[in-house]
């Protein structure tokens, strides 16, 4: 499709794929610190990706010599049987009626999948002024793309960015372009004093120290389990209903996993995906998965049994269980993502502010989107927890 490099600024040029076989051979040696963006990753995106994306794949070169990849996503909003279904208020009804009808073609320049900075990375410096051009340049390109096949691309957003990259994007292109923050990304820094499960829970005031009792003893009876590549075949089914349940009663969505998603991404990346699943009298109940990315833990998706999430805590054990595998593993941080802030807070999570970039390619819209977009953005109302002494 995209046979020619497109040119940017000085030697700098980017090329676009539709498909990971045609990636370059180099492309994981240069997205080697990130996960998110190596091929076995993009291989699960192109082999289980929700019914209504289709990836794109842009490797960008300084003359010939590959030094950076980034990763786009297309929306189809229209194939979506829902944008979830726990809020029902006047504002959500609204909301979801102009993603419908004004925002149902969206692209994606990063990975919406996931919260946390994964659109892009370099094997080499490259300035702020170069990845603003390329980013917008890449959106221009699939826009035709797309047009070129009757489809008109209503928004494009860019995410996740740290607040140090979006003062820099907005020097450069990116200045006119709305910036929007929304839920903040919950960073957990694990003190590298801390070799055991026992060290962090000496390290709780005496408050969070009697929560995690509490749930400790709720927990009582559950069996978790690291689940093998034939263990995850075997239950895909339940995997995807649990995951299913949680996912279909979020705030928004705009997307649902495939079926053998979970399977698929076991079986290419190996060890470096985990995913426990819980199990009372020998029934899965629950699951949680977890991504090795360099020294980071990323959690990934989960599901649960909502009676027995209540009754016996089982989203706030998951979560320590993910905190135990990061100090035992000693990985230096864990990426809980957006949502459940204050529980995420209580166990020593802290929000930290990201921020995406987003326009309407209807200019009418286009002048508005910041009052649009405010105005559907649903008040954040949380209290952060001080879990340590």
């Amino acid at each position: 499709m995209w046979s020619d490099f497109i040119f940017t600024l000085d030697k700098i040029s980017f090329k676009i794929y539709n498909s990971v076989k045609d990636l370059p051979a180099l492309w994981d040696t240069v997205a080697q610190s990130n996960i998110f963006l190596q091929t076995p990753y993009l291989t699960v995106l192109e082999e289980s990706a929700p019914v209504n994306m289709e990836c794109f794949y842009i490797g960008i070169f300084e003359n010939s010599e590959l030094i950076g990849v980034s990763l786009a996503q297309y929306l189809d909003l229209n194939k979506l049987e829902s944008f979830g279904e726990r809020d029902k208020c006047f504002k959500t009804i609204i909301r979801n009626f102009i993603f419908k009808n004004f925002a149902s073609h969206t692209l994606f320049l990063g990975n919406n999948m996931i919260t946390g900075q994964n659109g892009y990375v370099f094997s080499k410096e490259i300035d702020f002024n170069h990845i603003s051009e390329i980013l917008l340049q890449s959106a221009d390109e699939i826009t035709l793309y797309f047009m070129k096949k009757g489809i008109s691309i209503h928004l494009v957003s860019f995410k996740d960015f740290y607040d140090h990259c979006s003062v820099e994007l907005k020097k450069y292109r990116f200045s006119n372009i709305y910036e929007f923050n929304t839920q903040p990304n919950m960073i957990f820094y694990l003190d590298q004093n801390w070799k055991s499960l026992d060290d962090y829970v000496a390290a709780l005031s005496k408050k969070y120290r009697d929560q995690f009792k509490r749930a400790r003893k709720k927990f009582d009876g559950i069996q978790m389990k690291n689940l093998s590549y034939d263990e995850v075949l075997q239950n895909e089914e339940k995997i995807y209903e649990l995951y299913h349940y949680v996912a279909k009663n979020a705030p928004f969505n705009t997307f649902f996993l495939s079926k053998n998603h979970f399977s698929t991404l076991k079986g290419q990346c190996g060890n470096r995906f985990q995913i426990f699943g819980y199990f009372l009298n020998e029934e899965l109940v629950g699951f949680h998965t977890l991504l090795l990315n360099d020294e980071t833990l990323e959690t990934y998706f989960l599901g649960y049994n909502d009676h027995i999430q209540k009754e016996n805590m089982l989203y706030l054990n998951m979560l320590y269980n993910m905190t135990e595998y990061g100090i035992e593993n000693e990985f230096k941080r864990i990426i809980f993502g957006r949502t459940a802030l204050e529980i995420k807070s209580s166990i020593g999570a802290t929000p930290v502010q990201m921020s995406g970039f987003i326009y309407h390619n209807n200019k009418l819209i286009n002048r508005f989107i910041g009052k649009i977009f405010r105005n559907l953005e649903p008040e954040l109302h949380w209290q952060q927890r001080h879990p340590f002494k």
